[in-house]
């Protein structure tokens, strides 16, 4: 086939009979035999009875190429296409995932903490009983209809909202969720608003959509809405996006005035507001303030959250929740990228809502969370407090800690991770160059013991290198 293919053997040149060319390579005729059965079957070769096999008439011609070895080094398929392809910088981010046996990583859940036997239990349950075509076959672009509707009631009950199953859109996660609201509700050229510290995934969607991106600064209380009113007298915001109940990376919890004036805002100017609630059932100090959406008498809040943070990132569901033709338009476009997600899994997600399960094991989750937020910070300030500042956190799964200047985080993160102790650098939360040498240090996904070992390992590498 290669010499067919480079071009030594023409199109219709007879090849040698199978006994004699059996006979010049010292193999079995069989082997021959079978050798051109299958170009025959491929059709790079036709057989005619008494006259014999011939390359097929139908192949183009191909003439042979000069060798050229320089071309032919440098040309490997496997790695580089022969085509051209644009590059997207704003698509190269890091992708996270350490191996490290200690992490202070960006916020995640502890796996070990989550209802394992309760979740097989109910997926090996939606996989054997019922009708196997309903079950296991095509179903809703909005997501499961049995999730739709536990999530309803459960957010209903727990943030304030006022939904119906068909406000809901079932999703992979959040990321899914605003690549579908980027890709659908905004347009080349709009203008969007996120604050000067944000998550990397948002920023990244709104470049890919081509918009305009102002930043606003945020403080303790949350995003500047003078600086967002400004905006709006100068440009025609199309969306708004803000994670209002821990604003990451800082953690910072948006003020119930700012959040009434915010909703005011949107009414007036008419902006999307994209609420991204990644974990707003870890609030420590008293209950959580209710999201924006609760309070959205205008249809303006597009809300998100997501099984992420709550279970584990490996449990891919998420929701959006929005007005019902919002979530209908937004289910179109998704059925062109992902015909439906796991119904097997959203089903027994929704199974594990009505028993109660989730709502126990995050009661449980927000018990330890909160003594090893707890431990952390005790030790962050013991061993560590002349090198770092930081606020002890209301919610969330991670401190934010600002390192002294001469503490270069990328050297020692470096370090660490030569210690088998991951954390960020920091620089991915950064759009202004001014703010630097900050990181999010996470504690949810370590024991109290890890976290004296991760704290033991950063104070022995400041004291030696910083």
């Amino acid at each position: 086939m290669g010499l067919i293919r480079n071009g030594t053997l023409q199109s219709g040149q007879r090849l040698p009979s199978t006994r004699f060319l059996a006979e010049s390579l010292s193999v079995h005729r069989k082997t021959i035999v079978q050798a051109y059965d299958e170009l025959l079957s491929q059709g790079w070769l036709e057989s005619h009875t008494g006259r014999g096999t011939f390359i097929s008439k139908n192949l183009p011609e191909i003439k042979p190429q000069q060798f050229d070895r320089a071309r032919h080094v440098q040309l490997n398929p496997a790695k580089t296409a022969g085509f051209a392809i644009r590059s997207a910088p704003h698509l190269h981010r890091e992708v996270l995932k350490s191996t490290a046996r200690y992490h202070l990583d960006d916020g995640f859940p502890d796996a070990r903490l989550a209802p394992l036997e309760e979740i097989s239990r109910a997926y090996r349950t939606q996989l054997l009983l019922g009708n196997p075509y309903v079950r296991l076959g095509y179903g809703d672009t909005l997501g499961s209809l049995a999730l739709r509707q536990e999530l309803s009631l459960y957010l209903n009950e727990t943030r304030g909202l006022r939904t119906t199953p068909d406000n809901i859109l079932i999703t992979r996660g959040t990321i899914m969720g605003l690549f579908l609201a980027s890709n659908t509700l905004l347009q080349k050229g709009d203008h969007v608003i996120m604050a000067e510290m944000g998550w990397s995934g948002a920023h990244m969607n709104f470049m890919q959509a081509e918009t305009n991106i102002h930043t606003i600064p945020a403080d303790e209380n949350g995003i500047d809405l003078d600086a967002l009113e400004q905006l709006c007298t100068m440009h025609p915001v199309r969306l708004v996006y803000l994670t209002s109940h821990h604003h990451y990376p800082t953690t910072a919890v948006l003020r119930a005035d700012r959040r009434i004036r915010l909703l005011s805002l949107a009414e007036r100017y008419g902006f999307i507001i994209f609420e991204d609630d990644y974990d707003y059932d870890f609030h420590y100090q008293s209950k959580p303030l209710l999201p924006l959406a609760g309070a959205d008498q205008a249809g303006m809040v597009l809300y998100c959250g997501s099984f992420t943070k709550t279970i584990s990132p490996a449990f891919r569901v998420g929701y959006l929740v929005g007005s019902e033709n919002v979530i209908s338009h937004l289910a179109q476009f998704r059925r062109i990228i992902d015909r439906q997600g796991d119904n097997t899994l959203e089903n027994a997600m929704a199974e594990l809502l009505k028993n109660g399960v989730i709502q126990r094991h995050l009661r449980k989750s927000l018990r330890l969370y909160r003594e090893r937020r707890d431990v952390f910070c005790e030790l962050l300030q013991a061993r560590l407090g002349k090198y770092l500042d930081f606020e002890i956190p209301e919610g969330g799964m991670a401190v934010w800690a600002k390192f002294n200047p001469e503490i270069d985080l990328s050297v020692l993160s470096k370090l660490a991770l030569d210690k088998d102790l991951f954390f960020s650098k920091g620089f991915g939360f950064n759009k202004n160059p001014a703010i630097s040498n900050a990181t999010r240090l996470g504690f949810a996904s370590s024991t109290t013991e890890e976290l004296l070992h991760c704290v033991e390992i950063l104070e022995s590498l400041i004291e030696k290198h910083c």
